[in-house]
């Protein structure tokens, strides 16, 4: 159902696209993760019309969505990062219009509005709704025609867990029934329940793919060992603040205090950097879901502060910084 081959786009005399194939199928649920700069963006612009490629073809249900435009909208549901919902319309206002633009019976919004949750707030103004609820409209809005593909842009967007939930139940069903879904986010966080491949680009191209519920349970397989009195005691990663090296030992910095290791810190590099640590320092592995800011003291100097109770603050060398950077797209 999404088919791209030999895949070229060239902006500012720079190569910024280049995918020999990609294929997702009917029902299939995949998702195109990477930093502000991977490209991604681009290829969300390439699949949805917006600009043409350089070489190569892009095929949306057997259609090329820059010529043709009219048959596109009509197969194929589109989902953009920003909600532009009319405010001033309530919320069953706002899908009835798109069903008047598409020519749907009005009984298809109402139907949406089931699906998305959003019945019990029908008649509530947009610009009274929540950005969670916002999204949802959002989503309703795109999923409005039935569409045999769904292109999606942030689909969590601003929302809170239960609208996170509500969308990737809809998201399931609908590719149960066979709709052909693609995700485009900054990484694969909310999509391992349902997304069945996450493809990673850097760099304008695929370098990676996986299948995330098998990786998230090969990470969860992988358990640290520590010794505490005398004690084997093994750590899940995820409890892990840093990891630091110190007079020829690693240790485990956790909540509740530090804890010797036998795995030396290049070691333990390798094998956590599947679970989200990062070489901070060339003595700090630090858990990037325990950051909650990067500090500049000067223009080559930097530290991370934790989200611990103490605010614990770890080195960044420059050099790192700019690694992260480029990770994150901050």
């Amino acid at each position: 159902m999404i088919v791209l081959k030999d895949l070229q786009k060239i902006l500012d005399q720079g190569r910024v696209i280049d995918i020999p194939s990609l294929e997702v199928k009917a029902g299939e649920v995949a998702a195109l993760v990477g930093a502000v700069d991977s490209g991604k963006d681009v290829v969300f612009q390439l699949l949805t019309g917006r600009i043409q490629p350089t070489s190569g073809s892009v095929r949306i249900a057997g259609l090329d969505p820059y010529h043709e435009r009219r048959a596109f909208s009509r197969q194929v549901g589109v989902l953009f990062s920003d909600d532009n919902v009319y405010k001033r319309l309530s919320v069953l206002g706002n899908l009835q219009f798109y069903c008047r633009l598409r020519r749907l019976p009005k009984t298809r919004a109402v139907e949406v509005l089931e699906h998305v949750g959003l019945t019990d707030h029908a008649s509530v103004n947009a610009d009274e709704l929540s950005p969670g609820l916002t999204r949802r409209l959002t989503f309703g809005r795109a999923i409005l025609n039935t569409p045999e593909v769904l292109l999606l842009e942030e689909p969590f967007a601003s929302c809170e867990q239960a609208s996170v939930s509500l969308i990737s139940q809809v998201l399931r069903r609908l590719a149960q029934a066979g709709t052909t879904e693609l995700i485009f986010a900054r990484d694969a966080a909310s999509l391992e329940n349902f997304c069945d491949t996450v493809y990673r680009m850097h760099q304008g191209r695929i370098v990676e793919s996986f299948d995330p519920l098998e990786k998230q349970q090969r990470q969860r397989l992988f358990m640290v060992p520590a010794r505490a009195e005398e004690k084997v005691i093994l750590i899940d990663p995820a409890d892990i603040l840093y990891v630091f090296a110190q007079d020829d030992r690693t240790y485990l910095q956790t909540s509740e205090g530090r804890l010797p290791t036998q795995f030396t810190l290049a070691e333990l590099e390798k094998r956590l950097s599947r679970s989200g640590f990062f070489r901070a320092h060339r003595a700090y592995l630090v858990n990037l879901q325990q950051i909650k800011e990067v500090i500049p003291y000067t223009r080559d100097s930097f530290s991370l502060r934790l989200k611990d109770s103490a605010g614990t603050e770890i080195p960044l060398s420059k050099s790192a910084e700019r690694e992260l950077r480029e990770l994150l797209g901050y």
